[in-house]
């Protein structure tokens, strides 16, 4: 907006008193997150047109809202409305009998920055990639999805990201971005230094674009999760995120579900994960995908020593009872890995039911069976004696000991219910009565991994801290 343009006159407010009684089909309530700022006091007798002559310099400089909003007002042909000015950044704002209208309500989602579905297209997108490339605002996330946005829109974005690094999430789903909007966004990827987190879902990018955007992630370095679902990215598309994922080491989370991506395909970004010492989740779901594709993807992990791979995602994919017994091994190097697959080929509903079993109910049905305590079997485990121990070493003394036969499906599942950020095993449950529990001194508390009700403890603070040594 230009500065020196006037304002738009405003039509005064209506008096501000709280209605008698408060019908939900006619009331609008603005949720914002509190800012910092503090509002100056305004003279007691400063009429609502004053409010949008004064530049309150503090505030608009501190959250960017006021300018936005105002900007969005012209945009959508409305009178700002004065009262939510000067509340904008209360994290309560009561609009009722405002007369704000489908326009006056859109402005104001502007405003909040949560404007996905509303259709904004090109006017829109113009809008808020000035207000953006001015990067005064506070701004952490922003929700564009669903907003007929285009390619040219893209280039807007280009403009606006390439300048602004204060925001850390954008969501641009469900949008109509082509292969040139990838282009666009590719060159934004390349220069922009603050986007954390990528939402690109349920766009039309091919291979042209596909091959744009990873060119753009090969020179990024602090996204961390990307979606990029729904796409049409095909085999080159993944040739292109094969390489990236061989040189980038910020990208955490991937999504490609959906992207006609297969075997061919899969083993280009299987080339690019025994490199890659930072992805923690890939998810493929819904691609041509067979069990070879999926034999190359857990291989390629088996082959990294440095890979962090905690989750992929081949759930449309059909495998057999030799992937499993490979699965284990690699699972053997990197406990930390979860596989998820449609189911494994010639097994009765009855054999994967009994290859799943609950572990800990095993555990549990072992303790009571030898007359001990969980706690006794976990302890048993560990050399040392000690309540933790490492994921690795856990893996292996699960898979080692014969007490409570296990498949390594259920010691992964163990494992996430155990293991701590740390990488380390913690022990501290054990059944008391039937059921497994955290003691704490001066009494108990579920640990989420329990069965059945919670009894009255009989151990006092003394023992609990005697069991931990």
């Amino acid at each position: 907006m230009d500065n020196d343009e006037p304002l738009e006159p405003e039509i005064k407010d209506e008096p501000e008193t709280e209605p008698a009684a408060r019908n939900s089909d006619e009331t609008f309530y603005c949720e914002a997150e509190a800012s910092v700022a503090i509002e100056k006091e305004k003279p007691g007798g400063e009429s609502s047109e004053t409010d949008l002559e004064i530049e309150d310099t503090e505030k608009l400089f501190t959250t960017g809202q006021r300018e936005l909003y105002l900007e969005a007002c012209k945009l959508v042909g409305v009178v700002p409305v004065s009262y939510f000015i000067r509340n904008m950044e209360e994290s309560y704002v009561n609009l009722n009998h405002h007369g704000l209208g489908p326009s006056g309500t859109k402005a104001i989602a502007i405003a909040l920055v949560n404007i996905s579905n509303n259709d904004l297209g090109l006017k829109g997108a113009s809008t808020i990639s000035e207000f953006l490339q001015r990067n005064t605002s506070s701004l952490l996330n922003l929700q564009l999805s669903g907003n007929n946005f285009k390619d040219e829109s893209a280039e807007l974005f280009c403009q606006a990201f390439s300048a602004n690094y204060r925001i850390k999430t954008l969501d641009l789903s469900h949008n109509e971005f082509s292969d040139k909007g990838g282009e666009h966004l590719g060159q934004m990827l390349a220069l922009n230094i603050g986007l954390q987190s990528l939402d690109l879902s349920w766009n039309q990018f091919h291979t042209q674009g596909a091959v744009a955007l990873c060119n753009g992630l090969r020179a990024n370095v602090t996204l961390q999760k990307l979606d990029l679902s729904m796409n049409g990215f095909g085999n080159e598309g993944a040739t292109a995120l094969g390489e990236v994922l061989r040189l980038n080491n910020s990208l955490v989370h991937i999504d490609v579900s959906s992207n006609d991506i297969s075997n061919e395909g899969v083993l280009k970004i299987s080339k690019g994960l025994e490199f890659n010492e930072s992805l923690k989740v890939l998810k493929l779901f819904l691609n041509p995908v067979s069990m070879d594709g999926a034999t190359l993807l857990i291989l390629s992990i088996k082959r990294n020593p440095k890979s962090k791979m905690e989750e992929i995602d081949i759930s449309n994919v059909l495998v057999s009872e030799q992937f499993v017994k490979i699965l284990d091994g690699v699972c053997a190097i990197h406990p930390q890995l979860d596989v998820t697959y449609k189911a494994v080929q010639g097994f009765s509903a009855k054999k994967e039911l009994l290859l799943r079993t609950n572990p800990m109910k095993l555990i549990q049905s072992y303790a009571d069976q030898h007359q001990i305590t969980v706690i006794d079997f976990f302890k048993s485990l560990n050399p040392n004696g000690r309540m933790m121990m490492s994921v690795g070493d856990f893996w292996k003394a699960m898979i080692q000991q014969d007490k409570v036969p296990m498949n390594p499906y259920q010691v992964r599942e163990l494992i996430k219910k155990l293991a701590e950020k740390t990488g380390m095993v913690n022990f501290r449950c054990w059944c008391l009565g039937g059921t497994l529990r955290i003691m704490k001194p001066g009494g108990i508390k579920n640990c989420g991994l329990c069965y059945g009700s919670i009894k009255t403890a009989k151990f006092s603070p003394d023992a609990f801290n005697a069991s931990l040594a």
